[in-house]
């Protein structure tokens, strides 16, 4: 357990350490100079059971709150000192505030100095001290009388704190790993050492951790917990750290750090959060008020946004935005607390909601439901609720990284929860079973109308669909959506379109006769400068409209791309120039490639090679500077044929994969692909013509 003292600056909280632990905590020599708590101190005493319990000093006067603060945001349980002779002052009362804003619900009350008063004195002050506890988180504690001197009550306090230690027991270890520095400093043949409070998790000698905001990687070298060498430390335990590592040097690791699991390193400059202003403000907070964060033990600058309709008067609370100077380490369901900028004054405190606040769109009804869902501290009840709630669907991993919650505990709640996930890239998009039976249901119904009413269609686009559902899932998610669903054959998925599997698209007899007909014309050798479709009906014997149609109908069918208008190639050549296309970036000293050189490598006109570079600059594939072109290598596969893939002969068929939509590349064993996501057990392509 990790105690607190806190209270007005001459009360005794030193002398009062220093008596039931035996050592001083004052530790700077300015500090054994005037007589005063500076900074923070530290201290540790063992109980009988074998625990250790530890101390961290805190300073009185009101010039150093900043520092009291540092301090106080890792403690279990805080000591209030009130000197007997004093009675309540005003840092007694402002201490009594961050005690209760930071969320500190045990603690009892050392009234010190008692040898220096009468019996009616002891009880005036012990009356005044419950009246000021009133209304806080440590309202009704203990109030018990003591000396440093003449050491009257202090082997009970101390036995108090046993007692209270063993009751409340050790703080479970779940969780990722959070250590908040409050000191970092060299000790010669150690190296680089930080200290802090563990807020979360647990740490084992040899971990790799990373020092945030500032990204800076490390590893542990040994560990001293609760002042004693330990091969692991945990939550409610104050720890020393030696981290070594490329850069680890005590000038680059500062208090407010905090040291944690790399999985959490996520610094964050935007976090909406629930605030309470304390009754002792004059005047409400208004919109974009300057104030000083306080947040474990960092301090930064801050501005207010209200999002609510009015300002927040003195006892009240709401949610704010608060808009950082630089970003910070943090989880949601931290306590912080604000304080003027000029540092005279706590004006309140509250707890961080969302770290990933949005900066727009801030205040909508949608938004306000998102907030009451982050403000329940439980992390099951919180992601139902935000998942009941629109969008309807959560990114599983920033939230259990924003709650520093573990591997095991994340899939604990998933199965419990039985969540419908989709992992897309770096994100895992979570949706309630509920919901994904209604997202699949109206799919279903969508693909059923539009097949009704487009009966020539292969299918709708992908992101055409997509817009129209009311649950509209991120694209790389629907993607991944969709094909958890192909792999259960309740859809079909055929290049960029989207279809029920009994949907199937086929040319007419006479269609497919025409077919056969066209198709040796714009195959073979004239494939790089097939003729167009004034000359194709001339050659045939049919008429230019005709043709046309059919060869729009082919498109879609994924069999041919019109490069210029009524100017059909077959995909297979089109696949074939893009091959060619990067056959000449590779060759080009720095990638580029002019259109002489391609037209002369399809042995074709100029215009026809322009005409052919102008549909690939329209799709991306080619990327025009001046007279220049380069392969945009992330478009490559919109037309070009899989590497695994043989070229085809010129007769073969091939899904269409209009511009702007993702490919859902089939065929030649290779498994479609979206946003790093692959799917498997896809049904084979169904319905095209051939």
């Amino acid at each position: 357990m990790i105690i607190g003292t806190a209270g007005h600056i001459d009360h005794g909280k030193t002398a009062l350490v220093r008596a039931l632990t035996g050592i001083d905590t004052d530790r700077l020599k300015e500090e054994k100079a005037r007589g005063i708590t500076i900074d923070l101190g530290f201290a540790y005493l063992t109980a009988p059971n074998g625990e250790v319990l530890g101390f961290v000093d805190v300073p009185g006067h009101e010039k150093f709150v900043h520092n009291m603060l540092a301090g106080a945001g890792g403690i279990d349980f805080a000591l209030l000192v009130v000197a007997a002779d004093d009675g309540v002052m005003p840092q007694t009362r402002e201490h009594l505030a961050i005690v209760d804003l930071l969320g500190i619900g045990r603690g009892l009350v050392a009234m010190t100095k008692v040898d220096l008063v009468a019996a009616d004195r002891r009880e005036a002050v012990r009356a005044e001290i419950a009246r000021t506890l009133e209304g806080t988180s440590l309202a009704g504690s203990d109030i018990l009388p003591v000396s440093a001197v003449s050491r009257e009550g202090v082997e009970e306090l101390r036995a108090q704190l046993f007692a209270r230690a063993n009751a409340a027991g050790r703080r479970s270890p779940q969780g990722r790993f959070r250590l908040a520095v409050d000191r970092c400093f060299t000790l010669t043949g150690v190296g680089t050492v930080v200290t802090g409070t563990v807020l979360s998790g647990a740490i084992a000698v040899g971990d790799h951790v990373t020092v945030s905001p500032s990204g800076l990687s490390a590893r542990v070298r040994s560990i001293h917990a609760q002042n004693r060498a330990a091969e692991r430390g945990q939550a409610g335990e104050r720890c020393a750290l030696n981290l070594t590592g490329d850069g680890v040097a005590k000038d680059v690791i500062h208090r407010g750090d905090v040291v944690l699991d790399s999985a959490l390193h996520a610094p964050t400059d935007r976090i909406d959060a629930q605030l309470r202003l304390l009754p002792s403000e004059r005047k409400p907070i208004a919109q974009w008020t300057p104030v000083r964060l306080h947040h474990a033990a960092a301090e930064v600058g801050a501005r207010v946004v209200l999002l609510g309709d009015a300002p927040i008067a003195p006892g009240d609370q709401g949610y704010v935005q608060l808009v950082l100077e630089r970003p910070i380490a943090a989880a949601a369901g931290d306590r912080f607390v604000l304080r003027d900028t000029s540092a005279q004054r706590t004006i309140g405190g509250g707890v961080l909601l969302d770290l990933r606040a949005p900066a727009h769109k801030r205040r909508t009804l949608e938004r306000m439901a998102q907030l009451r869902a982050h403000a329940i501290r439980e992390p099951e009840s919180a992601l139902v609720a935000l998942l009941e709630c629109p969008p309807a669907f959560a990114d599983l991993t920033t939230f259990a990284r924003d709650r520093a919650l573990g591997a095991d505990e994340v899939e604990q709640l998933a199965g419990s929860l039985r969540l419908m996930r989709f992992p897309v890239q770096r994100a895992l998009i979570a949706l309630l079973p509920d919901r994904w039976l209604q997202l699949k249901h109206n799919i279903l119904e969508r693909l059923a109308a539009f097949h009704r009413d487009n009966l020539d269609l292969p299918g709708i686009g992908l992101e055409r669909l997509r817009l129209q559902l009311e649950l509209r899932l991120p694209a790389p998610a629907f993607a991944a959506a969709l094909q958890s669903l192909a792999r259960l054959h309740e859809v079909a998925l055929d290049g960029a379109w989207v279809r029920l599997p009994s949907h199937q698209v086929r040319l007419t007899p006479a269609e497919e006769k025409l077919w056969r007909v066209m198709q040796p014309l714009i195959a073979g050798k004239e494939r790089f400068r097939p003729p167009r479709v004034r000359d194709v009906g001339s050659i045939v014997g049919v008429a230019e409209m005709e043709v046309r149609r059919v060869f729009k109908l082919l498109g879609r069918l994924g069999k041919v791309d019109e490069v210029a208008h009524d100017h059909f190639f077959l995909r297979e050549t089109v696949a074939d120039m893009v091959e060619i296309g990067s056959a000449l970036a590779a060759e080009a000293p720095n990638g580029q490639f002019t259109a002489a050189v391609f037209r002369d490598r399809l042995d074709n006109g100029r215009k026809v090679a322009i005409q052919i570079l102008e549909f690939f600059d329209r799709h991306g594939v080619t990327i025009r500077r001046g007279d220049l072109r380069r392969m945009n290598k992330h478009r490559l596969d919109l037309f070009r044929r899989p590497a695994d893939e043989p070229p085809s002969p010129p007769s073969s068929g091939r899904e269409a994969s209009p511009v702007g939509r993702p490919d859902f590349k089939s065929g030649g064993g290779r498994e479609p692909v979206f946003g790093g996501f692959d799917s498997h057990s896809l049904p084979p392509r169904s319905g095209s013509a051939g």
